[in-house]
């Protein structure tokens, strides 16, 4: 069954937007999804005609994938809100911790932990709403992911369309293809990095001065 999708100019890499699909266009992309899927479970020996309990999961997952995992790829990104900096407000502030729900690139397995964002407004600039750091962090983790690019992902998305003078995205997570399979690491285990953007490349207290504040976000989860 073919699919075929209006992309944006020629990438396929997993963690990136390739166009938005219409709805019928989702429809048929689920659909030829769940056939393959299919196969793939019939060359596992599952048997999706006749096990009650397999049924209809080739196209529970097919769904899954498009419109759960992955919607992130196949729609715009959030709309960011603005609003005049009145006050003409250049100190940090700190927001967080944004739930990050995203799948594992390399074994399709979750990624589950939270970013904290701290920003240093520009007095001459524009700030935008809370609810718009998360909605970002959302839009980026809901594709095929490794940490390491989704920091970058949406640290580079916040600095192209607000334009701040600095900016620090900060990710702790776990990997469920770390705790559930090969050398099944604790639960507890996480991956933390960061990304820094501006004044916080260049001012080691500012970024001193993000790091305890998330710290101290985390602590309280």
């Amino acid at each position: 069954m073919s699919c075929t999708v209006h992309r944006l100019p020629a990438s396929r890499l997993s963690n990136e937007a390739v166009g938005v699909l219409e709805p019928a266009e989702k429809t048929t992309m689920i659909a030829a999804a769940a056939g393959k899927l299919e196969e793939l479970f019939e060359i596992l020996q599952l048997d999706t005609k006749n096990d009650h309990n397999m049924q209809e999961t080739p196209m529970r997952v097919a769904k899954m994938l498009v419109e759960d995992l992955m919607w992130g790829r196949y729609s715009e990104p959030p709309a960011v809100t603005e609003f005049e900096n009145v006050e003409r407000y250049d100190q940090l502030l700190v927001t967080g911790p944004i739930e990050v729900r995203s799948t594992c690139a390399h074994h399709l397995m979750p990624i589950v932990g939270h970013a904290v964002i701290g920003v240093l407004p520009s007095p001459d600039g524009k700030i935008i709403g809370l609810s718009k750091y998360d909605r970002i962090v959302h839009y980026f983790a809901a594709r095929l992911q490794i940490q390491e690019e989704l920091v970058a992902q949406i640290g580079k998305y916040i600095m192209d369309v607000t334009k701040p003078r600095g900016l620090a995205v900060r990710i702790s997570a776990a990997h469920l293809c770390r705790t559930h399979r090969g050398v099944r690491a604790s639960l507890d285990s996480r991956m933390v990095n960061s990304a820094f953007y501006g004044e916080f490349l260049t001012d080691p207290t500012l970024k001193s001065s993000f790091l305890q504040e998330a710290l101290a976000l985390e602590e309280k989860r």
